[in-house]
């Protein structure tokens, strides 16, 4: 059964994988699964709910929601109809909201919860192509989703729908997801079938897929890095259960005991932070046992080149130490696949020393999302970098150390963009990433840097701040950090503490913890987060030493426009907010 357009996963799955977990989530404290079979007739009777609303090839639906089953019976439905999903992210801004609402000329619009549903009333009364709202949840005054769904029950329009299938091409127009960059509006890249499909296929041998396997799903759906992998657990026959919230993550890991999730590297670095925070407060042996397994995990290198002592030493802390890190997620993980940023090479190494295989991968929205990651096939795996490129997609190093991309996984293009179009994919159809990158070993893809973000300092001399930034929040006494010094004559730094971690460390050293605000100004912990920088500064050239860094009391937020809904800094926004202290780093010239 031939798979050229997403809903043809849905047929596939009947045939091949009928099972009854299909798909699961929590409702009122209980696991609640929906069978292959309940998930294809869900779909089939929304899609003729959705044909008996009016809603025609091309018509743009939205879906505003936390990840759920609903989310897939509304994305699987709309393909059906024949017409585009337009995903947004539930934190948005009204601002960004209203744009993607009138820009994307939204129809219908799905959303999740009542505090979702009166936000984006308030958005879509200034969207004169908005016709109504369905809500999953039951929300007082609301149209609830079930009324398009027992409308399509009771007046199947399997002849049209299946009419609409067969007249979509494995080209067409699947989705347009926005996404909101660093500056101006959201762009909207507009996505295939075949985008979506030639990455979940590309991806499929990567990793040791078993249709026994669980998946646990908490990145947002609306995501192309969470959305290509639930149409790859799909398509191999994977039950997807989906995480109440990020804050119980670490409760439904031991709950399902799934061998697969996708993550971002900051949920690694807090799971490993606390580790590393339970194992301090441990005494005697037991934390020199800790430290020891924890120092060999750091060392940790693939294919046992560290020799037959370490090998040996490695087997024993993996037996009383580094099994209770699998323990913590929930035993059974094979796999965690983490994109989306640069991942720490200490964190691939700890983890993969512990039997927790974690797969660090690169991409854009543009090439749905990915374009190289590291994987289970022979040499597959190289620290530091995001791996080899993936089959049937080709990478090229402009001069200018740019990444260059072509293949079946590249957008069709942004939605009423053709100038940014063209922009982004030259004559020759070559993709440009904005990112800056190198080849290790001639396969390895290395990114050092996001082109933009590259900033020549008044000695003329060129900075890369997300290689020291990653380098900086290595530490554990450090949350986030943001490189400075354009056009001045050195580099610096605003540095978000780790309050967790710091809390924790004053209460070892007797230090009085009053507050954020008061911690920042203590004399003993700047001197002790000073000798983290110094520590990084050893490896930097002396151009590049972070001089006079400054500390603040609280952390970058997407809530306070800081940060885009995929964790990235938004530089001018910060520095904007931040202007007296910058001031201050450089007033002593």
């Amino acid at each position: 059964m031939a798979v050229t357009r997403v809903f043809d996963i849905i047929p596939q799955l009947l045939a091949k994988y009928n099972k009854p977990n299909a798909l699961a989530a929590k409702e009122n404290g209980k696991w609640v699964t929906y069978s292959t079979q309940q998930f294809a007739d869900t779909v089939n009777n929304l899609s003729y709910g959705l044909i008996g609303l009016g809603v025609e090839r091309n018509d743009k639906i939205a879906i505003i929601s936390n990840n759920r089953p609903e989310w897939n019976f509304a994305d699987f439905a709309v393909q059906q109809a024949g017409a585009i999903t337009v995903p947004i992210y539930p934190t948005i801004s009204e601002n960004d909201l209203n744009f993607i609402l009138n820009d994307a000329s939204v129809k219908y619009i799905f959303v999740s919860s009542g505090d979702l549903y009166t936000k984006v009333k308030g958005v879509a009364a200034k969207a004169p192509s908005v016709k109504e709202i369905y809500t999953f949840n039951k929300v007082e005054g609301a149209r609830h989703w079930t009324e398009i769904l027992e409308a399509g029950r009771k007046n199947p329009k399997a002849a049209e729908v299946e009419a609409v299938k067969a007249s979509i091409k494995p080209n067409d127009l699947l989705t347009i997801l926005y996404t909101s960059g660093t500056t101006g509006n959201p762009k909207g890249v507009m996505l295939s079938h075949n985008n979506l499909l030639s990455n979940s296929m590309a991806s499929e041998n990567l990793c040791p897929f078993n249709p026994e396997w669980k998946a646990l799903s908490f990145l947002p759906l609306n995501h192309v890095y969470e959305r290509m992998l639930t149409t790859l657990y799909m398509y191999k026959g994977i039950s997807i259960y989906y995480a109440e919230s990020l804050e119980t993550i670490a409760d439904n890991l031991k709950e399902i005991k799934p061998e697969v999730f996708s993550t971002v590297p900051r949920l690694l670095e807090k799971v490993y932070d606390k580790i590393v925070a339970k194992g301090t407060d441990l005494t005697g042996l037991k934390h020199k046992l800790f430290f020891w397994a924890l120092d060999l995990g750091l060392r940790y290198e693939l294919h046992g080149a560290n020799g037959w002592w370490y090998e040996t030493q490695l087997k024993l802390a993996n037996k009383l130490i580094f099994s209770k890190w699998r323990e913590a997620l929930g035993g059974n993980i094979v796999a965690i696949v983490s994109g989306g940023a640069a991942l720490q090479p200490r964190l691939a190494r700890v983890f993969n020393a512990a039997k927790i295989t974690v797969l660090e991968g690169y991409g854009l929205t543009e090439t749905s999302p990915v374009i190289a990651v590291n994987s289970f096939l022979p040499n597959g795996i190289k620290f530091g970098t995001v791996g080899p490129v993936i089959d049937k997609v080709t990478v090229k190093i402009a001069e200018d150390g740019e990444i260059l991309v072509k293949g079946p996984n590249v957008m069709l293009g942004y939605f009423n963009r053709p100038d940014a179009t063209a922009e982004a994919i030259d004559s020759e159809g070559w993709f440009h990433t904005g990112d800056i990158g190198m080849f290790e070993e001639g396969r390895f893809l290395k990114i050092t840097d996001r082109k933009k973000e590259i900033f020549k300092t008044s000695g003329g001399k060129y900075i890369a701040p997300v290689m020291i930034e990653n380098r900086i929040k290595e530490s554990p006494f450090i949350e986030q950090a943001l490189v400075i010094g354009e056009n001045q004559k050195y580099a610096s730094a605003l540095l978000v503490p780790s309050f967790a971690f710091i809390q924790e460390y004053c209460k070892r050293k007797g230090i009085e913890y009053k507050s954020n605000e008061d911690i920042i100004k203590n004399p003993e912990i700047k001197a002790r987060i000073l000798e983290e920088i110094e520590k990084v500064n050893q490896d930097l050239a002396q151009y590049e030493k972070i001089k006079r860094p400054e500390l603040l009391a609280r952390e970058w937020s997407i809530e306070r426009g800081e940060m885009t809904p995929k964790l990235s800094l938004k530089r001018k926004v910060i520095l904007a907010a931040n202007k007296d202290l910058v001031d201050k780093i450089y007033s002593e010239q």
